[in-house]
């Protein structure tokens, strides 16, 4: 496996590790060194090769598709692992790396598995970073495009997270039956999940853990609470999480005089927000709806749902594909508050309509979107391959 960033963490790639190994193959993951972490890790679940990566190479790969010097980098990292161990398959998370895993099944003969979590084009095209003078020099978004449909069409598998993404990556000419959808469900073995079963009334309180840019949605959140506010009812949100729009959002919280019904928390491990989860009247997911959002889903969702929160989303396909299925909650279109400022209302002045949505949320996870399910999935995807 290669992974541009350093791991751990990184939830969905340890999964598919531990799922690899308890199948009986032995998983190797090349990735960056972070500080001083040992250059070579053995784990219960696989072997971790790390490499330092100089500033100059990591900041060069928002420009990869132009210039060589990142792929250089994975290209010499990638011989030297094979120049020691004998491989049967290369298997890259997301599309940058593509290309590297391309040229080594055509070099070493291995199976090539193309491991998309994101629709990465779009991703780019949203980024503030690609979006800067410098950004839209170095990164072309028509050259990203062109780039994901061949290096799809060379992968022996594609691995997607959703349903949506699969019929997306088989509009670029993938056959169907080439790709696999491998979500980013919850390993319930190694998560305890809160008992809930009724709610308080004291205090309506809301939840988000994740990221916090700009598509994460939060900026609408805060603008129904501030309506919410002018119709007299007062609730509390819980932001949970770091990100590059943080600021903006807190000059908004300001803006709309609402200090007192946010908590921003920052970032916290799952072990410091147990609180958080018990006393959440709703989890939000409020991502603005595009064509990435369109076509990935967050870890997190499920954890919600087998923690017993019942769920308000945007309307982006796959959360409201979810939502509609499960009937563990219900959503509202991304660009409008007031839509979402009306359901918390609702539930703010009926929280027993909430109790059904616990009950649901859980089972559906406890049946279906769990990663017992979806971890045999990738190990039967290997088992074709390697047998």
């Amino acid at each position: 496996m290669l992974l541009d960033h350093p791991f751990p963490p990184d939830t969905r790639v340890e999964n598919e590790m531990k799922s690899l190994t308890a199948a009986g193959n032995e998983v190797h993951i090349a990735c960056f060194q972070k500080k001083a972490e040992p250059l070579l890790e053995k784990t219960s679940y696989g072997i971790i090769h790390r490499k330092p990566v100089s500033s100059f190479v990591f900041k060069s790969s928002v420009g990869v598709l132009k210039f060589p010097f990142y792929f250089n980098y994975w290209r010499k990292y990638v011989d030297e692992l094979f120049a020691q161990i004998h491989f049967d398959a290369i298997h890259i998370h997301d599309l940058p790396l593509a290309k590297v895993g391309y040229e080594a099944k055509r070099k070493y003969g291995v199976k090539f598995v193309l491991d998309l979590h994101e629709n990465w084009p779009v991703l780019l095209q949203l980024s503030t970073h690609t979006n800067t003078f410098l950004g839209k020099l170095l990164s072309s978004n028509k050259q990203w495009i062109r780039y994901e449909k061949e290096m799809s069409s060379s992968a022996d598998r594609v691995i997607v997270v959703v349903d949506e993404a699969k019929t997306r990556i088989s509009s670029l000419g993938v056959k169907p039956e080439n790709i696999e959808v491998v979500s980013n469900t919850l390993n319930i073995e190694q998560f305890d999940p809160i008992e809930r079963k009724e709610f308080k009334t004291d205090l309506f309180r809301m939840l988000y853990v994740g990221g916090i840019n700009y598509h994460r949605g939060i900026q609408t959140v805060i603008q129904a609470i501030a309506l919410l506010k002018d119709k007299g009812i007062e609730v509390h949100f819980d932001l949970v999480g770091d990100g590059s729009y943080l600021k903006d959002i807190k000059g908004l919280i300001d803006e709309l005089h609402v200090q007192d019904n946010v908590t921003v928390h920052g970032f916290k491990h799952y072990t410091e927000i147990c609180d958080l989860y018990e006393s959440a009247n709703v989890a939000l997911i409020p991502h603005i709806k595009s064509g990435h959002t369109d076509n990935t889903i967050p870890h997190k969702i499920f954890q919600y749902m087998y923690a017993g929160i019942p769920m308000v989303v945007s309307n982006c396909d796959p959360l409201v594909r979810i939502m509609k299925e499960t009937e563990s909650g219900v959503s509202y279109r991304y660009d409008h508050p007031e839509e979402l400022a009306d359901i918390i209302a609702e539930f703010y002045a009926h929280p027993e309509h909430l109790n059904d949505y616990i009950r649901k949320g859980r089972q559906a996870v406890i049946d279906k979107y769990n990663w017992k399910i979806d971890g045999a999935k990738l190990v039967n995807l290997y088992k074709q391959f390697l047998a």
